[in-house]
């Protein structure tokens, strides 16, 4: 069993401290919540128990928002145009909250960028609240804690919620299996931009989004949208529910967020007519419970003291070419298990 949990149906002891920050985040305090996401952040056991517990106490108050993924290519304006329909919404009456993924130092492992550097406008708005983590070279640079964090915010009275990654990557699947809507940007390269895309990710997408559609760029973005709609037409739709649509926007303008807006509405009523909103997330809460036992599971092997005075040696042969890392791993998950992987 993972540390602080317990049995299905059973609520594990919970301290007063717990406590006391479940009361500040559902009261909406953000000092309590920034501190709930730098615990449920950390890797330290004792943590992770006190994580558990706190996220237990919380759950009957999540799952409220809209949860919204952005991906696309550098240079696409993602934070740019995620500042500005964030203020947008806010200036509406909803409450935004932003969990930006950074480049991660490859010598420290923190944070390259920040909200204060990137979302300034939005970092000063009350009912915004941005956090910037490292993706500590997590692949399509969600850190493996965004679940959790997504969920804090929400508790919090959070009612629309948006994760920024770092860019287009093979695992960008991470974030789109989290989140209720994922929006791919685009910039009005047109077929250029296009060609950057992995056909993958096209067909991830449930809204794209054309940005920079202002000035001279005014009619290569219509253009660009027009090949999008195009390339869409010949991909099979996530749901059959709903055909994601393309849209064109300025974020310095602020034109074509009502749009945006719009059709993210559209998308939420069209899924929950269907009940696929539903069967979604707990498609996504099965799988984030299997991915948390093969972590679970590597971290447990890692710290098996049998394992360890092993694994020097046997990593030495798989260098020097001795050996094959399919024999090193299977003779380390004997040692782990105490029985052979295949026994004869």
């Amino acid at each position: 069993m993972i540390a602080g949990s317990s049995p299905a149906g059973q609520k594990a002891p919970i301290s007063h401290h717990t406590a006391s920050l479940a009361d500040g985040i559902l009261a909406g305090q953000r000092r309590a919540l920034a501190r709930a996401i730098t615990l449920v952040e950390s890797t330290r056991a004792d943590h992770r128990a006190q994580a558990s517990r706190l996220l237990e106490r919380l759950l009957p108050a999540t799952g409220r928002s809209i949860r919204v993924g952005f991906s696309g290519p550098p240079g696409v304006g993602k934070s740019t145009f995620i500042e500005a329909f964030g203020t947008h919404l806010v200036r509406a009456g909803h409450k935004v909250a932003v969990l930006a993924v950074d480049p991660s130092s490859s010598l420290s492992g923190g944070s390259i960028l920040g909200d204060k550097t990137r979302m300034e406008t939005l970092a000063r708005e009350a009912n915004a609240f941005i956090r910037p983590s490292p993706s500590s070279g997590t692949l399509g640079g969600v850190t493996r804690r965004t679940r959790e964090a997504m969920l804090l915010l929400e508790a919090a009275g959070f009612d629309v919620v948006f994760i920024e990654t770092v860019g287009v990557g093979q695992s960008e699947t991470a974030v789109a299996d989290m989140v209720d809507l994922f929006v791919l940007l685009a910039s009005p390269a047109g077929g250029d931009d296009l060609q950057g895309i992995k056909r993958g990710i096209m067909e991830l997408a449930d809204l794209l989004v054309v940005t920079k559609a202002d000035g001279d760029l005014a009619q290569p973005a219509q253009r660009a949208a027009a090949e999008l709609r195009a390339a869409l037409h010949l991909m099979r739709p996530k749901v059959s529910c709903w055909r994601p649509k393309v849209l064109t926007v300025s974020s310095v303008a602020a034109r074509g967020l009502d749009e945006v807006w719009a059709v993210i509405g559209e998308f939420r009523a069209a899924m929950d007519g269907a009940g696929e909103l539903a069967r979604m997330r707990a498609e996504q809460a099965r799988a984030a419970l299997w991915r948390e036992i093969e972590d679970g599971l590597v971290t447990a092997l890692k710290d098996n003291p049998a394992v360890a005075a092993e694994a020097p040696a046997l990593e030495a042969a798989v260098v020097s070419g001795a050996t094959t890392p399919t024999l090193a791993a299977e003779r380390l998950l004997t040692v782990f298990l105490g029985r052979p992987v295949r026994p004869d």
